[in-house]
């Protein structure tokens, strides 16, 4: 019998996108659910609602609030946690070289979590090439996955993600999808889980 499935819809600039991308595996593995890691831009759903950056840009004091929380639930977890001197950042390479290690059949998790470790706990800037090919190395891949991720039919995966994520009204990160049921938020994994198991 097939397991049921989630689907984890991440963005790598999200904050609360590298809270769940450290606990979704184990969270879903003890569940019994199948977890599909799935990267999406954020970028053009924010550009519909006429927002140029994040809204915790937009709105200073939600994202003051934000960075204390997060410093709080990384605490709380046992998770290192810094404020990188650039945010949100360009996650697009990072996406793409995701999608390019699903594609050949590649567990992805490992990877995601070296890239959200080397933003928000190294401080480092996740659009330049040396950083995801050090996030590449630290999941035990090489640099040609860089190249893999140039690939037209990976650039238009993503694209394709986007017109998912548009599909089913996304309009945050982290996002989890049981079919066409969404749940917002790193606080609702495990009502996703529940439900996918229902």
């Amino acid at each position: 019998m097939d397991k049921p499935q989630l689907t984890f819809w991440f963005e790598f600039a999200s904050t609360y996108s590298y809270l769940s991308a450290m606990r979704v595996q184990e969270a879903a593995d003890y569940a019994g659910v199948d977890v599909l890691w799935q990267p999406f831009l954020l970028g053009p759903i924010f550009g519909a609602q006429g927002w140029t950056t994040s809204p915790f840009n937009v709105y200073p004091r939600k994202g003051a609030y934000m960075w204390r929380d997060m410093a709080r639930l990384a605490a709380e977890r046992g998770l290192e946690f810094r404020q990188p001197e650039v945010f949100p950042q360009n996650g697009i390479l990072a996406a793409r070289v995701t999608l390019a290690l699903r594609a050949a059949g590649h567990a992805v998790g490992p990877f995601v979590c070296a890239v959200y470790t080397r933003q928000f706990v190294q401080g480092q800037v996740i659009s330049d090439p040396d950083t995801v090919t050090a996030a590449l190395s630290d999941a035990g891949f090489g640099a040609e996955w860089l190249d893999a991720a140039r690939d037209p039919e990976i650039k238009q995966a993503l694209f394709d993600a986007g017109a998912e994520a548009d599909r089913l009204q996304l309009f945050g990160a982290p996002s989890f999808s049981v079919g066409d049921e969404i749940f917002w938020g790193d606080d609702r994994l495990e009502h996703a889980l529940r439900f996918a198991r229902s």
